[in-house]
């Protein structure tokens, strides 16, 4: 038998506006809102990085400092790499495609950031998959170093057992959980060549980076994730299938 689809409740043009103009000033309540936490981000402090990180790129071994280009200010991407099966992360992979283009790259240099995507994977292993995806934005290889567990992007029980910035044990969804996890660094630079960390976001902070998430909030489905609020017998599957 032939499931029936669910659709929403069928109105007059009258009454779909006025519900559409009382929805219309709660979304200009989430913008202003939107915009006050992005001002207080702005004024948030920084913390000056001690450690003398090395990274693994195709031209060899670099320093941190190098990877702002010159820049003042260096977003890196903890892209997510699984040892066992040697795979990366699905989300970030496509982040990636969709996001890490000419033209994506030229707006954040017109403004002075510099962006980078690191794992942990062996440096080989990052130019077998740039290889595969076509991908050709700066992937450098932290392997060997304490970043990702500094920065809170993996959790390993004998090196960091923090993930935003609480204990991955009392995060019911990371229960018995070690690896790679979604998070974004940003940092900064001075005049005398000193980093500083400036920000870092984790798991739901990251909406916004997802493209195809911003497009379908737009839908009447949604998401179609079963963590979602919405409507009896609208299409929900679980969020990690």
């Amino acid at each position: 038998m032939k499931k029936e689809i669910a659709l929403p409740e069928i109105v007059t043009r009258n009454e779909w506006i006025a519900e559409r103009k009382a929805l219309l000033e709660e979304e200009k309540k989430s913008t202003r809102l939107l915009d006050e936490v992005r001002a207080r981000r702005r004024r948030l402090p920084m913390v000056k990085v001690e450690k003398e990180y090395k990274f693994e790129g195709p031209e060899g071994s670099c320093r941190f400092i190098d990877l702002f280009e010159g820049r003042r200010q260096l977003y890196v991407h903890h892209f997510m790499w699984f040892e066992e099966p040697d795979k990366f992360c699905g989300g970030c992979s496509l982040e990636a495609d969709q996001n890490y283009n000419e033209y994506f790259f030229n707006e954040l240099k017109r403004r002075n950031v510099a962006l980078v995507a690191i794992a942990r994977a062996p440096l080989e292993r990052i130019e077998e998959e740039k290889t595969k995806k076509g991908w050709n934005f700066p992937f450098l290889s932290s392997r060997g170093s304490d970043f990702n567990y500094d920065f809170q992007a993996t959790v390993d029980s004998s090196r960091n057992s923090e993930y935003n910035y609480d204990e991955a044990e009392n995060i019911h969804w990371l229960k018995g959980f070690e690896g790679d996890l979604a998070a974004k660094s940003i940092f900064i630079r001075d005049d005398e060549q000193n980093v500083y960390h400036a920000y870092s976001a984790y798991t739901r902070g990251l909406d916004l980076l997802a493209t195809h998430y911003n497009y379908l909030d737009l839908t009447p489905y949604g998401r179609q994730e079963a963590w979602e609020d919405s409507p009896e017998g609208w299409p929900q599957k679980p969020t990690y299938e």
